[in-house]
């Protein structure tokens, strides 16, 4: 029989201070969840690269290589568990920059460790996706939620976890105008407290992707749709 730990999967926790780093083990073992922490940058992505992890929570500023780093490299080598940065509170700069990278989500110190559990879980059901199977098509765009696919003209494009919710948030209601509130919401599962520049980031990072083919409109004053492009 499969233990409550081995369910849950093994999150990576790169975290030079020791108080923090305890607290956030504690927790997601009392939730069920195998915890590998490290105090380095070099150590935080061997391990990650080693362990596989489900998913990799992620301090920016760590000793030897920082956190944005360490995303980078795993970026590079197609690697895409989901990343949850921590961040000083006062670091707009580097929580947009980990979002560019392709961080998932972020949280600033000092935090809550029940919200960092709350966030952990909403980024893996994201990562899962839905119980039913869609295809979405706008133009040379299409996104496979089963098989967690976006394709550009049949050829598949990497996706981060929360980019693909995005996306594939917008195309199911081509069309539909969402406010950045909403989608926050409804892709990231929290309300607007949390920085509407969260979805302008992705929403970039998306359109980075896709380039002219990509279907998302920005509506000014009001926020994003999805539709063909002309």
């Amino acid at each position: 029989m499969l233990t409550e730990t081995q369910r849950r999967g093994l999150v990576v926790v790169v975290e030079d201070e020791p108080a923090i780093s305890d607290l956030v083990r504690m927790y997601l073992v009392r939730d069920g969840f195998g915890v590998s922490c490290h105090g380095d940058g070099e150590a935080g992505l061997a391990a990650v690269r080693r362990e596989r992890p489900v998913a990799v929570v992620l301090d920016i500023r760590l000793p030897g290589i920082d956190g944005t780093e360490v995303c980078r490299r795993l970026r590079a080598a197609d690697d895409w568990t989901p990343v949850l940065f921590l961040t000083a509170a006062d670091d707009e700069v580097d929580r947009v920059v980990g979002l560019e990278l392709g961080a998932d989500d972020y949280l600033t110190k000092p935090f809550s460790p029940r919200e960092l559990v709350a966030r952990l879980h909403a980024v893996l059901r994201r990562t899962a996706g839905p119980a039913t199977h869609r295809v979405y098509r706008l133009g040379r765009v299409s996104v496979d939620t089963e098989r967690r696919r976006v394709s550009l003209d049949d050829a598949p494009v990497p996706f981060t976890a929360t980019e693909f919710d995005l996306l594939a948030h917008l195309m199911a209601r081509p069309g539909r105008v969402f406010t950045r509130d909403e989608l926050l919401a409804a892709v990231w599962g929290y309300a607007a407290q949390a920085g509407t520049r969260t979805v302008d980031v992705h929403v970039a990072q998306v359109r980075g992707k896709l380039g002219a083919a990509s279907p998302i409109r920005t509506v000014r004053g009001v926020g994003y749709a999805a539709e063909s492009p002309s």
